[in-house]
């Protein structure tokens, strides 16, 4: 396995392909996009299904800091800064890696604290680097076999705080061009990896040439996007050609649409999120 470093807050890069497990990260001082001019998509959530709700809820909460709402009588939210973490009782086929997004990142306050508690509560610490006294940045299996990248972020007055959604593909440079055309937002290259910043995220693509599946029915089942002017955006994804699993539908509380990527990702647009209710519940202990 290589390792990534961080470096002069450029990506830095191991020769060749990543494979499923190496550890590819982005620099810990570059920001999520915090606005787009005109920008119509901004990050939402992941929704995720969870044989043990409960272990999601102490993960977020007692050692990510999120803070615990619902939406409706089922559905639990927890809500760190420019994300929300939706989590939803089901039976997950595997964990995140192996599929098209291989993990998702966050920003955190201080990790050795983080990797303390996880490791604490039994779950699986993968990478640790430069090392366990002195952490900068690590991944970690969480509840489900979520994979979860830490990166320092000293500053921050949150716990955590969201970072990236992390693909591994095996079409760095379709992936990035297809965002960005559907999506909008700004691109760049670091290295190998492709970035496409949206209000509230980065969406690294990395290389891989080991096979990955779509993300439907694992712990991560989908991404979610907040959309301005849903009905006409999902009618100009129509009108490019691509077709949407669930059309554009209102409900009572939001307006909705579902799409996946030409390369399995399951993708959520929403519009005007219900407000949520039970702020601040902390959760039992397991």
């Amino acid at each position: 396995m290589k390792t990534l470093s961080i470096a002069a807050g450029i990506l830095a890069i191991a020769s060749g392909s990543f494979a499923q497990t190496s550890p590819s990260v982005a620099p810990a001082s570059a920001s999520p996009s915090a606005g787009v001019a005109d920008g119509r998509v901004s990050y939402s959530h992941i929704y995720l299904l969870s044989k043990n709700p409960e272990a999601q809820r102490h993960f977020w909460v007692d050692i990510m800091g999120a803070t615990a709402s619902k939406i409706g009588s089922g559905l639990d939210v927890y809500t760190l800064p420019t994300m929300r973490v939706m989590v939803n009782k089901g039976d997950p086929a595997a964990g995140s890696e192996g599929t098209i997004v291989n993990h998702v990142g966050f920003r955190v306050r201080d990790i050795k604290d983080v990797l303390d508690k996880a490791a604490a509560e039994h779950y699986t610490i993968q990478v640790v680097n430069p090392n366990k006294d002195k952490p900068n940045q690590a991944f970690l299996l969480g509840p489900d076999d979520l994979r979860i990248e830490l990166l320092a972020g000293p500053n921050i007055t949150a716990v955590a705080e969201n970072h990236q959604v992390h693909f591994f593909t095996p079409d760095v440079d379709g992936m990035q061009k297809w965002y960005l055309t559907n999506l909008g937002g700004t691109g760049q290259a670091l290295g190998k990896v492709k970035v496409v910043n949206l209000p509230g995220t980065m969406l690294l693509f990395s290389p891989t040439d080991t096979a990955v599946v779509g993300t439907k029915g694992r712990v991560l089942d989908h991404v979610g996007f907040e959309v301005k002017g849903l009905e006409d955006f999902c009618k100009t994804l129509e009108a490019n050609g691509l077709k949407l699993d669930t059309p554009y539908r209102r409900t009572p509380q939001m307006a909705l649409a579902f799409l996946t990527d030409p390369w399995g990702t399951r993708l959520e647009f929403v519009e005007h999120f219900a407000q949520s209710t039970g702020q601040n519940q902390k959760p039992a202990q397991p």
